[in-house]
């Protein structure tokens, strides 16, 4: 038998390539929702966890104030190192809870990254000043030697000058208990 002129030919190929499209669609929407309800770990952890904090001397940020070395690190006291500057929003968003922590008797020490003396004034007066010691870390070489990728970023760091704990990113209200936390395990 002949097809007669008016039916159309048939392709010919495989019967499952009509079905490919649906298969990549499912495929895709398989993996989105595998993504939703297992998230990936984007906690970044530092290599410096258990090592001492890598040698520095940084001047005062500002005159009159003192600035901070890694010897002051190693004083027997248990210190909150925070990176931070002026130019920095989310570090005005954890300065209520630097200050909490201050009055709860934690000594913080801050190293000031790429800022000005006028801008930290400024930042200071409007924000609150928990900083026993402020250095100035104009070119972010104690930043880097540190690892950190941005600001603010602080470090518990024990009384030998050993790295207990890195906290990436501003210090939210509901993270003072478990900074304290820190602060205690790395008295031990």
């Amino acid at each position: 038998m002949t097809a007669s002129p008016a039916e159309p030919a048939r392709a010919k190929g495989p019967r499952w390539a009509i079905w490919l499209p649906l298969a990549i669609f499912l495929a895709f929407v398989g993996l989105v929702a595998i993504g939703l309800f297992k998230p990936a770990d984007h906690t970044v952890r530092s290599r410096l966890i258990g090592k001492p904090m890598p040698s520095f001397d940084l001047p005062p940020a500002q005159a009159g104030r003192k600035g901070l070395s890694s010897a002051t690190l190693r004083d027997g006291k248990v210190h909150l190192v925070n990176i931070f500057a002026s130019w920095c929003i989310p570090c005005r968003v954890e300065s209520p809870q630097l200050g909490e922590l201050a009055k709860a008797g934690v000594v913080i020490e801050g190293i000031s990254v790429r800022d000005s003396a006028d801008n930290l004034r400024t930042f200071l007066s409007e924000n609150g000043d928990p900083y026993a010691g402020i250095g100035a870390d104009d070119d972010g070489q104690v930043q880097l030697a540190l690892g950190s990728s941005g600001v603010p970023e602080t470090y518990v760091v024990d009384g030998k000058g050993i790295i207990r704990y890195q906290h990436v990113g501003e210090i939210r209200a509901d993270q003072l208990a478990m900074i304290l936390q820190k602060l205690q395990e790395a008295a031990l």
